[in-house]
């Protein structure tokens, strides 16, 4: 039995199911404009969030300022690997769904440190699978990402490739929670759909992400970390075109389902530093370093499926998305330090 509340919206005649849903990691980048939009729609929204010195824990509480005074937002602080904390916290809460975005990101550090990764990704996601499934929550949500199909060399990447080659430890722990999640819904059907997220940008992308420390780093006249020749390829991902494919995939969560959410187009290191210096009017001093290891050479998403199945439809190209993106910087990082 959910907490979902029904009403009915008298100019349309629509009714409309407002949910209770769980966000992990709804502190962060994605997870803050997550909880924004589904606050907005009506929905009762729990976040999750352990606020890391990962990145500063300051950014992530300005994130969510404007949440903390609404009826529908609850803020609580605890580590997904807590089991305990989070056991009583779905004893409290009849959750409609998990929308399960808290993990340790990042390619390079997993290298440094994958015990942590493991520990957080994997065993944070098996904690949540499990309580889903001892609660009776009908829909969860995973947020996996593009890292996983590795130095795929055909493309663009379909959810039908294989992916067993991850090349860091942080996307060998994605893959390792897809297989976790698979696994419970054949075994306690519960409904799973896992989103491929291709590089992420937009206001409030973490600090280390590229994007971000490019602006920040030219906007210093500071020189930028430039690996390998500038040929490497991305496929970058505007914010706003996430939060509308997580939100159709909480809508459509039946089955079990991997979609890739992405833009589908590139753009190579090359370009992508040229439209930054081109929107800041500032030209980048480059350090030229070799290839990353781990790093991988190109992403490009196939969205054929997530648009056939989720009516998933990204609006925002890179040359758009890139002087948003500065003019957020200017207004808000330079202002804040």
């Amino acid at each position: 039995m959910t907490d979902t509340v029904i009403i009915n919206i008298n100019l349309t005649g629509k009714w409309i199911a407002f949910m209770k849903l769980l966000v992990t990691g709804g502190a962060g980048f994605i997870g803050s404009h997550l909880c924004e939009k589904l606050v907005r729609e009506g929905n009762q929204i729990v976040c999750v969030d352990n606020f890391n010195t990962y990145y500063d824990p300051a950014i992530k509480r300005r994130n969510i300022s404007g949440l903390l005074d609404s009826e529908q937002f609850a803020l609580s602080e605890m580590d997904i690997c807590d089991f305990d904390s989070l056991d009583m916290l779905f004893k409290r809460h009849a959750f409609d769904g998990v929308v399960h975005l808290a993990a340790r990101a990042g390619v390079r550090p997993s290298i440094e440190d994958p015990r942590l990764y493991q520990r957080v990704n994997v065993e944070g996601t098996f904690n949540l699978l499990e309580l889903s499934k001892h609660y009776r929550v009908p829909k969860f949500v995973l947020a996996s990402t593009s890292s996983i199909y590795g130095n795929n060399h055909k493309v663009p990447f379909s959810e039908e490739d294989n992916v067993d080659y991850p090349i860091s430890p942080y996307a060998a722990t994605k893959k390792a929670c897809e297989l976790i999640a698979y696994t419970y819904h054949t075994l306690h059907q519960l409904h799973v759909t896992c989103l491929r997220f291709f590089t992420v940008y937009g206001p409030r992308q973490r600090p280390d992400m590229a994007i971000h420390k490019f602006t920040h780093l030219i906007a210093q006249g500071k020189p930028i970390p430039f690996f390998g020749d500038g040929s490497s390829r991305r496929d970058y991902t505007y914010i706003s075109d996430i939060i509308q494919g997580v939100c159709k995939a909480i809508d459509r969560c039946e089955g079990y389902h991997i979609y890739n959410l992405g833009e589908s187009q590139t753009i190579t290191l090359k370009s992508l530093v040229e439209l930054i210096e081109k929107s800041l009017d500032k030209k980048a001093i480059l350090e030229k370093l070799g290839n990353q290891p781990g790093d991988v050479e190109q992403t490009y998403a196939d969205i054929t499926r997530a648009r056939n199945e989720l009516d998933y439809r990204p609006g925002v190209p890179i040359e758009e998305g890139i002087p948003r993106f500065v003019d957020w910087y200017k207004e808000t990082c330079q202002t804040n330090g």
